[in-house]
Order: structure tokens, then C-alpha cells, then sequence
């Protein structure tokens, strides 16, 4: 069974709540503690509810070194040809910013948490009284880093990524062994930019029903179309890469968020999370005064006493007084028991 919602420092998460928006600095501060700041004021004017950070050291990352594997080697990646060790020094966030970052984020009412990609960093967070804790997907195999994490005993927030069901299951299986059941897993496609093509967001559902856990969305496509599809289908929370500009440039800039457009998204899952509603038919409250702009039936010109409805005198037209048009047929050849006006709404008291 689905859990109903968990919290995060007190604030629901669910699908009683509108999503949950965390806005993703990662290296888009481009080593200025004041741009960091600034994307903080950002991420909440534009109405973000947490602030996520990465918290490692490229040695905590990767080896220094030129071997096979550890240059990039892809055409199509916004890296190609980096070093994995030197692209990590680029993009981390120094450790003792954590605290000046969580005390803006705390100024303005905002949730400050963070991504440990190792032990070392999770000792860290904890010591800073970290909220909650995000796996990235591509540490979501590593079941000794979800422990860690799981033993802290705060929510956690789990992009799956490139996840076989089997290795999803061994994650969560887990975090509920080590007493953690505050876990929503992320619908993530593991491309920088993604494409919606590649989403794949269906899967949303299916893997509610499928790990009996709240689904959200690790979004890298550009725009907020994914992101309000996502909400339609069960995310209770989406993820998304902010930066100041694009412009300025940066790791992750090119498939970051702007100030606008994080608003913008705000606006729209929210709204799309209202739409959802409940199962209805038959109207609801609001459409009441609508019924009056219906078709219904109508004496269409001045009858004697005794006159018989043709299609003449019986018309289905607006407004919805009168009977339903379902009873046209039944009506025709049908006698007035009294002389009628043009205009009447008819009703059976009118039938001979």
C-alpha cells in the first residue's frame, strides 16, 4: 500500500499537498559563494520549497587519474573528453559553504538539503542537521551509502535513473531494513540535457502500485511540460537544475531552470495538481448555475387549447427549464390541455 504522504522538517509531501519543488544548484555557482547566495533569493522568490546541494570532493568522487574510463568519452555528452577528476574539483561544492547556504535558505523559509555521495559526507550533513537526504541515480546501487543514509532515520529522496525493478526493490528493501520508511523514489532518465522522448514518465504509476512508495520526478529536459505531465500522473515531487542564467554558463547550466521559468513551474505543477481532483460525474458544485444553459424542450409558437406538439410548436433549444430532449419523440402528436405562449417551458402538466 502506497504511503499517504511523509514530511520533510514538517512540511507534507503527498498526494494530499502540492508537489514539492526542490530546486538543484549543483555546480551552477560556479565557485562564488555569492552567486550560491544568489541562486538561494532566487530559488525562493521563484517558489521553490528546498535548496539541494551535492556534498563531495572529487576524491570522494573518482580517482586522479587518465585510464580507461575516467575521461569521458561521448559525443553527445556535455562533457566529452573531461576528465572525470578534474570535471569533479570544477563542479563541487566547497563543504564550508554548506552552512552560509542552509542559513539563506532558513532566511527565507526554504528547506536546505543535500546529495552525500559518501560516507564521509553523510557524517558531515549529519553534524549540520540535515532534513533530509537525495541518493543521485547513479549511486542508488550503492546499498552501503542507502544504509548509511537510511540509519539517520530522515526522509529520503531516491532518483532511480538507469534502475533494473530488481535493483529499485534491493534499494528500498534496504532503507525498510534499516528502519526507513520515509522514502519516495524519483521517475529519473539518467541524460544531460534529456529529451521527453526519453521520460518515459508512464512509468510513474507503475512504479507507485509496482514499490507500494510516493513517486516524484528528477527532471532534465528543458521547459516544465514534463514536469506538469508528471504531476498529472502521481509525482507528488519534482526536481529540477536552477541556475541565475544560463548565459553565465557552468557544469549544469544548460539544462537548468531560470528564475522565470522555476516560477513558472511552481504555477503549473500546482495546478495541475488541483486539476487532479477526485473521480466525479454529474457536475460538480460550481457548474451548478450551468445547468440553465442546457437544451431542453420548448413550446415554439402560440397553442390552442387541444393542439397537438408538432415539429413546428416542440423545439429543443436553450435554456434548460423545460423537459429533457430525450422526450422530444415521446411528446410529438402529444395534446396541450390548455392554450399556451411561445416560449413556455414544457413540462407534463402542459400534456392533455
Amino acid at each position: 500500500m502506497t504511503p499517504k504522504s511523509i514530511q520533510i522538517a514538517g512540511q507534507t509531501i503527498g498526494h494530499d499537498a502540492r508537489p514539492y519543488v526542490i530546486a538543484e544548484m549543483s555546480g551552477n555557482h560556479n565557485h562564488s559563494l555569492d552567486r550560491a547566495l544568489e541562486i538561494v533569493d532566487a530559488a525562493a522568490q521563484s517558489g521553490a520549497d528546498a535548496l539541494k546541494l551535492q556534498t563531495y570532493t572529487a576524491d570522494t568522487m573518482t580517482l586522479d587519474c587518465d585510464g580507461p574510463g575516467f575521461v569521458i568519452e561521448d559525443e553527445k555528452s556535455l562533457w566529452n573528453g573531461r576528465q572525470l577528476h578534474e570535471l569533479y574539483v570544477e563542479a563541487h561544492t566547497p563543504w564550508d559553504w554548506h552552512q552560509p547556504i542552509m542559513d539563506r535558505c532558513a532566511s527565507h523559509g526554504m528547506h536546505c538539503f543535500s546529495t552525500p555521495f559518501d560516507a564521509t559526507a553523510v557524517d558531515f550533513l549529519e553534524e549540520l542537521g540535515m532534513p533530509a537526504y537525495k541518493i543521485a541515480s547513479f549511486e542508488m546501487i550503492d546499498l552501503p551509502l542507502i544504509r548509511k543514509v537510511a540509519e539517520t532515520g530522515k526522509p529520503m529522496i531516491i532518483s532511480t535513473g538507469m534502475a533494473t525493478v530488481v535493483e529499485i526493490g534491493e534499494a528500498l528493501r534496504t532503507c525498510r531494513e534499516a528502519g526507513n520508511d520515509q522514502v519516495v523514489i524519483l521517475k529519473c532518465t539518467s541524460t544531460y540535457p534529456a529529451t521527453p522522448e526519453n521520460t518515459n514518465i508512464a512509468t510513474i504509476p507503475n512504479m507507485r502500485e509496482t514499490f507500494g512508495c510516493l513517486v516524484g520526478l528528477s527532471d532534465h529536459t528543458m521547459g516544465t511540460g514534463v514536469a506538469v505531465a508528471a504531476t498529472a500522473l502521481g509525482a507528488v515531487l519534482v526536481e529540477k537544475h536552477f541556475t541565475l542564467a544560463r548565459a553565465d554558463g557552468g557544469v549544469d547550466s544548460a539544462f537548468s531552470l531560470e528564475p522565470a521559468e522555476l516560477a513558472l513551474l511552481r504555477e503549473e505543477t500546482e495546478r495541475a495538481w488541483q486539476a487532479l481532483g477526485k473521480i466525479t460525474y454529474g457536475g460538480t458544485k460550481a457548474e451548478s448555475a450551468s445547468k440553465q444553459f442546457r437544451r431542453s424542450l420548448y413550446v415554439a409558437k402560440d397553442m390552442a387549447e387541444g393542439e397537438a406538439f408538432t415539429a413546428e410548436s416542440l423545439r429543443s433549444v436553450r435554456p434548460g427549464y423545460g423537459l429533457e430532449p430525450k422526450y422530444y419523440d415521446t411528446l410529438l402528436g402529444k395534446r396541450v390541455n390548455r392554450a399556451v405562449a411561445k416560449g413556455t417551458p414544457v413540462d407534463w402538466d402542459l400534456i392533455a
